[in-house]
């Protein structure tokens, strides 16, 4: 018979983290990112990696941060995470992953959690290898400089408060989400299309690891909305990645998107699984 348990890895263990993690490097680019970054440390990981283990052997994952994300998670590993967590009480302030492991361990804590403020439970997750070859990019697309934050800040919030319904300045008056933005200009991943001192589409290469790396923060200021400015404009960015970061480029989007996810489709990604989002 096989004992099972669940425990906080060891910095030690980075290792086996990565091995899990490799498994499925698309959809795990966003930890495996911040774990290739930062080790296991907590307080480098900004959280703890759970590990579930099978006959003394690592076989699932759960980053316990500011997002709780079950990574290769079984319906077992599910269960043990979910009891973990009831334990600790909720710290994050989302449950995000694959949508079939991220249903189940919802499933098991919202009894305790709930109610959420909102469940986004089918989120495609979207792949490309190539660029595509009836969209040109928008030459207009560049990367924003360390010295344009007051340029691109204001973009950025109106697409988080947009996409997620509450502002990011909200609790600790922005200072987080302007240190990632920050963090994401000072790595040269933030990119933009200005007009008259205006951003009027913008997106970001957020997680990235030499498997792949995911566009996130894709957004078209409202009054220019329909001119074909997000198709154009990711493939620009999609140009970047594809050149500089990774062989393989992914999204996700909500379902209900059906404009982003046809003006996706256009530009080449495919649909290829789904996550789910549970926001509190």
């Amino acid at each position: 018979m096989l004992t099972t348990t669940t425990r906080v890895l060891e910095p030690g263990e980075l290792d086996a983290a990565l091995a899990v993690l490799d498994r499925d490097p698309v959809s795990n680019a966003f930890v495996t990112a911040r774990v290739q970054a930062a080790g296991l440390d907590p307080w480098r990981l900004g959280g703890e990696m759970w590990g579930w283990y099978s006959g003394g052997r690592l076989e699932s994952l759960c980053y316990a941060g500011a997002n709780l994300v079950p990574i290769c998670a079984t319906s077992e590993a599910v269960h043990a995470f979910a009891e973990r967590a009831r334990r600790s009480g909720r710290r994050c302030s989302s449950i995000v992953g694959p949508a079939e492991a991220t249903a189940e361990l919802w499933s098991l804590l919202e009894p305790s959690w709930g109610p959420a403020r909102e469940v986004r439970s089918h989120q495609p997750l979207m792949v490309t290898t190539s660029m595509p070859a009836d969209v040109a990019p928008d030459p207009l697309v560049r990367r924003i400089r360390k010295d344009e934050m007051d340029l691109i800040m204001p973009a950025c919030v109106a697409m988080f408060t947009e996409e997620v319904g509450v502002s990011p300045l909200a609790g600790d008056g922005g200072l987080l989400y302007q240190a990632r933005v920050a963090e994401l200009v000072g790595a040269g991943r933030s990119f933009a299309r200005v007009e008259n001192g205006q951003v009027v589409f913008k997106a970001e290469i957020g997680a990235a690891t030499p498997q792949a790396c995911q566009i996130q923060g894709v957004w078209v200021a409202p009054e220019y909305r329909g001119r074909g400015l997000s198709e154009i404009g990711m493939a620009a960015v999609l140009g970047y990645a594809l050149r500089e970061v990774a062989p393989v480029v992914s999204l996700y989007v909500n379902d209900f998107n059906t404009a982003a996810r046809a003006a996706y489709r256009r530009v080449g990604f495919a649909e290829v699984g789904a996550f789910m989002s549970v926001l509190f």
